[in-house]
């Protein structure tokens, strides 16, 4: 027994050292603040300046405004310091945007003021001297609004009963504008500008309720109270405004003849419910990438916005074991109970009372005695119940969100840009060094592309780096061809290579069919800046853009920035591979989910339960002649059929996703055939195209409907139809036999009429007998 509570308390301890750490989280594209702006220091000025991100004062970017297209696909990338994915905790990941006029970063690190007389024209909302996200009024209906007093708050001492004072928040802190009570909770139920992307969670099965509550789709209700009640009471520290109908219905307001309070509906955003899926595997204490070295990273499809203010935040809530947190009963009712949290259970007790009179309770700093022999040798757990069920955020720079040039409507929009900031690993941490961002894309001939970048003159001047000292500055140039063989997994003609760190000369380039400005302008940066010194970019200004372009060549692309590629940043390289089909990405975990190819001529719909993990899906759609170039390309001929029924279609993974196959269906159009001929599916993979195998398929008209358990190259192909042939044929010459035969006796006949006047006769005589 004794051994039992050793070794079980043994992974309780570090359980309780893993989740009393730092859990940051760091947005990297777009580039988040974590609350700096152009410091030159390591470390933050202001923790407090725009919102309450929990992070180490080190993380963060000085600079990040860009612009957007709407329709464009924009890839949100970060790191988050514990894991999410696997059994170690609880994670769930919120995407969140919102726009407004007044929305900006501001031009000092002050916090923005809390009292109007400090603002300029005693309006803080449009002082742009200060930072600010969410406004003024917001954050006081916050303020003077009285607190849920139904969440379990363990035994933290909150100072107050306003919606400003929180477990996390006990003391009721300012930062900017923010509400703690809503930075807390998701999905909070008071109105909010915030607008949902996506939720991130390690269980699957709460994705209903994510989206069935997002303000995206359901109204929110708050008490409305008179404007005269309302600045009357603007410095209360105690709640004046209720939280609930019934208190809000009966408010009462001294001077106000009336309703002083309106139980008022404020209508849901009106867009689509966020995406929900299960989050990205990742690792314990390790503030880096993902599964195969990539990094966590969510596509975005930016929305119609048209507005230049715009931020984004993510939020990273991390909890224990310790309780449930979606247990109704864990409430208030559990609040400064000494032992009404037991964890005895946890580590073998099967005496609630034993394991409280041991210290085995959650509460602040507990002793616990390890051994029931001991009496006196206690161990102390460093356990603070306000980080238990934690929520850390960031939140990126202002950017704008812009519509489409005239007669691009409906573009299909890639954005590229860098993440990092100038230094070495040590130096730049938790932030990350130069990269570009995505790192690896695959985009299809005829779409567009929009390089945009931007960076500071103000990061650390003894970090390590080229140039000049504290400067961020990239550029893109192809990199040299490849002098010997390695590696696969190329699209068509290759262009550069990873292994070289020379770049190719422009006379000899070919990038995506950019012109031979565009290539000068990515690799000097030539139209944002006039003379000056260029070789390491030292006078061209932080941002760059070159605007949308078109790509209109296909092949794999290598390229490389000629400034940061060096020891201290060891690698800023990035790949683009362009193709001539469509192709459609999507991560499909235990909800399920559907993909169609871009022509809309297969579809893959995958029930509920199909998967137990998240999975990375694309549906290529290969046109014939390009599938007949890839099977040429390995030597190989179509071996079934005479003739097409569709595209190829080509399913990722290929490999077994699924142990039930009914609960994933695959649709895809096929081609009307002719006489004697009918219809057959294939499926190979893209690495034995040799093998082809029968698809047992419904296959009704112009549709083919099939269930699979593992993806591949599939293909419906015609076929002769032998058993009609061969009936059709016996017909034909059944009724070709009779018609010879009655032409030959009519030719009998009239050689030998003496005949046919027997026969006629005979006829004659027999009907006569008969009547």
């Amino acid at each position: 027994m004794q051994l039992l509570y050793q070794s079980t308390f043994t992974s309780f301890l570090i359980l309780i050292i893993l989740y009393t750490c730092q859990c940051d989280i760091y947005l990297h594209t777009p580039r988040g603040s974590n609350n700096r702006l152009s410091e030159t220091s390591r470390n933050r000025n202001n923790d407090k300046r725009l919102f309450d991100s929990q992070n180490n004062d080190r993380g963060g970017y000085n600079q990040g405004n860009v612009y957007y297209h709407e329709g464009s696909t924009v890839s949100i990338e970060w790191t988050n310091q514990h894991s999410c994915g696997d059994q170690n905790s609880n994670c769930e990941l919120i995407l969140q945007y919102m726009c407004d006029d007044n929305v900006r970063d501001g031009t000092v690190t002050t916090t923005i003021p809390s009292t109007s007389t400090e603002c300029e024209n005693g309006d803080c909302s449009t002082d742009y001297t200060y930072g600010m996200h969410e406004d003024f009024y917001y954050y006081s209906k916050c303020k003077l609004r009285e607190r849920n007093k139904g969440l379990f708050t363990a035994d933290q001492n909150l100072r107050k009963n306003t919606a400003i004072y929180t477990r996390q928040n006990p003391q009721g802190t300012r930062r900017g504008y923010e509400c703690p009570e809503e930075r807390d909770y998701y999905p909070y139920w008071h109105p909010t500008p915030w607008k949902d992307i996506a939720v991130l969670t390690n269980d699957a099965t709460r994705c209903s309720y994510y989206q069935e509550q997002s303000e995206n789709v359901k109204s929110r209700w708050e008490c409305v109270v008179a404007d005269e009640y309302f600045w009357s009471e603007i410095d209360s520290t105690s709640p004046v405004i209720p939280n609930n109908e019934a208190e809000c219905e009966a408010l009462e307001c001294d001077g106000i003849e009336g309703t002083c309070g309106v139980w008022t509906e404020v209508k849901s955003h009106d867009i689509d419910a966020p995406e929900c899926h299960e989050t990205f595997w990742s690792r314990d204490n390790h503030l880096g990438n993902g599964l195969g070295g990539f990094p966590l990273m969510y596509n975005w499809t930016v929305p119609d916005l048209d507005h230049e203010n715009c931020i984004l935040r993510i939020r990273y809530n991390i909890s224990t074991g310790e309780f449930d947190g979606w247990d109704s009963e864990v409430n208030a009712d559990l609040n400064d109970d000494e032992g009404a949290v037991g964890v005895g259970s946890l580590v073998g007790f099967t005496d609630t009372n034993e394991a409280e009179d041991r210290g085995f309770v959650f509460e602040q700093n507990p002793q616990i005695q390890i051994f029931d022999q001991l009496d006196d040798m206690v161990l102390q757990l460093a356990v603070n119940t306000n980080q238990y069920g934690r929520t850390f955020q960031d939140r990126s720079h202002v950017f704008a969100v812009r519509s489409l040039p005239d007669g691009l409507e409906g573009a299909t929009v890639h954005n590229v840009q860098v993440r990092g900031k100038r230094g070495n690993i040590v130096q730049v941490y938790p932030a990350v060094e130069y990269d570009y961002t995505p790192n690896r894309l695959t985009l299809k001939s005829n779409d567009y592309i929009h390089f945009q970048w931007t960076g500071s003159n103000n990061n650390p001047t003894n970090n390590d780096g080229q140039g000049t000292a504290g400067t961020d500055r990239s550029n893109i140039v192809l990199q040299s061809s490849q002098v010997y063989t390695e590696g696969s997994g190329t699209a068509g003609d290759v262009y550069g290579y990873w292994g070289r760190s020379y770049p190719m000369h422009l006379d000899n380039a070919t990038f995506l069919g950019l012109s031979e400005d565009d290539l000068v302008d990515l690799a000097i940066l030539s139209k944002h800046q006039f003379g000056g010194d260029m070789t390491e970019l030292d006078d061209a200004g932080t941002y760059f853009d070159l605007g949308l372009k078109k790509v209109t060549t296909t092949g794999t692309y290598y390229y490389m920035c000629t400034r940061n590629n060096n020891f201290s940043n060891r690698s800023q390289k990035g790949k683009l591979s362009v193709v001539e089909y469509a192709i459609t990405l999507k991560y499909v975990g235990w909800n399920g989910g559907t993909l169609t190819t871009e022509s809309g001529s297969a579809t893959l719909a995958i029930e509920q339960g199909a998967l137990s993990v998240l999975t990375s899906f694309t549906l290529e759609e290969w046109p014939t002649d390009f599938g007949e170039s890839v099977l040429s390309a390995e030597n190989v001929e179509m071996s079934k059929g005479v003739g097409y029924a569709s595209d190829y279609i080509v399913v990722n993974p290929e490999s077994k996703f699924t142990d039930n196959h009914t609960l994933v269906t695959m649709t895809m159009d096929v081609s009307s055939v002719g006489f004697g001929q009918s219809v057959e599916l294939y499926r190979s993979t893209t690495d034995n195209l040799l093998v082809w195998s029968t698809v047992s398929a419904d296959i009704s008209g112009n549709m083919a409907q099939f269930q699979l358990s593992q993806g591949g190259l599939y293909v419906a192909r015609t076929e002769y139809d032998i058993g009609t042939i061969v009936g059709t044929t016996v017909a034909i010459l059944l009724v070709l036999a009779i018609i010879g035969f009655a032409l030959a006796l009519v030719h009998y006949f009239r050689a030998h009429p003496e005949k046919w006047l027997g026969v006629k006769n005979h006829v004659s005589r027999s009907f006569q007998s008969k009547v």
